[in-house]
């Protein structure tokens, strides 16, 4: 077995199903991988013809969300099956946003159901959202073609402008079709979007058009959060100190996320093989402080929640 280095965890995964060889995601060669029959990697390494021909992967497993960097015709063609872990960051992405929020107003605790949250994109992360949200006390409303929530009111993207007072973007970046997400925040979404608005995007950069997005803060002065760039690794500088947070596209990077992504490719690993599926990811993170233990949800993060993550540390 040859992972990432990188990886969450490998060693309890998959030690017992024979050698592992930790290498560098980001230089591995065909070299490095002719011998193994599983390749466990992340969206650094490029698993495409030159790497798997001649050689004699049975199984290769990304720990990732996106499939990008996978071509999956070439190991179809040689018939290699392969697992990504999609979701595996929902959890992680869906706790940024309500630290991102409540960083901003800490009063948006005591706010119920006066307080709007906007969410475009009802996949993995958005339905963590709505959850969370809900527990909060907050209305979520939230538009999606192709998803339908009973749990919320499901409204079309000009009414979920107009009425929110935070929009938080959980869309995949596409290009093509009728509701290609490519761009989908440009001058005429702002145009709808309420000045007072808060604006998080933590799913793609070019789901947001920079230029747009400039414009529209010189002129009402929004609050705007981005943990994404439409242009990254290069990142405006003018952009950057307009924005009342930035991150590092690390939204969804917590260990739990990671650890979620080993255990996912494993149990698919698992049944490529036909192993037992016999152990969680939970059993290898650090115990947590018994933070919620008999108290108010709203009190403990009221008191704890800079203390469990800072979001300014990574601002």
């Amino acid at each position: 077995i040859v992972a990432d280095e990188n990886l969450a965890f490998t060693d309890y995964f998959f030690s017992e199903f024979g050698d592992i060889q930790h290498k560098a995601g980001r230089t591995l060669t065909h070299t490095d991988v002719q011998d193994a029959e599983a390749l466990l990697v992340r969206s650094v390494t490029a698993v495409n013809e030159s790497l798997i021909q001649n050689t004699a992967l049975k199984y290769v497993g990304s720990a990732t969300i996106g499939t990008d960097h996978l071509d999956i015709q070439a190991l179809e063609k040689h018939g290699i099956t392969w697992a990504n872990a999609a979701g595996c960051n929902a959890q992680a992405v869906a706790e940024y946003v309500i630290t991102a929020l409540l960083h901003l107003d800490a009063s948006l605790l005591e706010q119920q159901e006066k307080f709007t949250l906007g969410i475009v994109g009802l996949g993995n992360v958005g339905k963590r959202l709505v959850y969370m949200a809900q527990l909060l006390g907050w209305k979520v409303i939230g538009f999606d073609p192709y998803v339908q929530l009973d749990s919320i009111e499901n409204v079309s993207f000009q009414a979920l402008l107009q009425q929110a007072n935070a929009v938080s973007i959980h869309v995949p970046l596409t290009k093509k079709g009728e509701h290609a997400t490519y761009h989908l925040f440009d001058e005429k979404a702002f145009a709808a979007l309420q000045p007072n608005t808060i604006l998080i995007n933590s799913a793609r950069g070019p789901v947001v058009k920079e230029a747009a997005l400039i414009e529209d803060i010189q002129r009402t002065q929004r609050k705007v959060v981005l943990d994404v760039f439409e242009h990254e690794p290069v990142i405006s500088e003018e952009l950057l100190n307009m924005l009342a947070l930035a991150t590092p596209h690390i939204a969804g990077y917590s260990l739990e996320g990671k650890a979620r992504g080993t255990q996912m490719i494993y149990e698919a690993f698992c049944q490529k093989f036909g192993y037992e599926i016999n152990k969680r990811f939970e059993t290898q993170l650090p115990a947590c402080e018994d933070y919620f233990s008999g108290h108010d949800l709203k009190a403990v993060l009221k008191q704890k929640l800079s203390q469990i993550y800072d979001i300014a540390q990574d601002d």
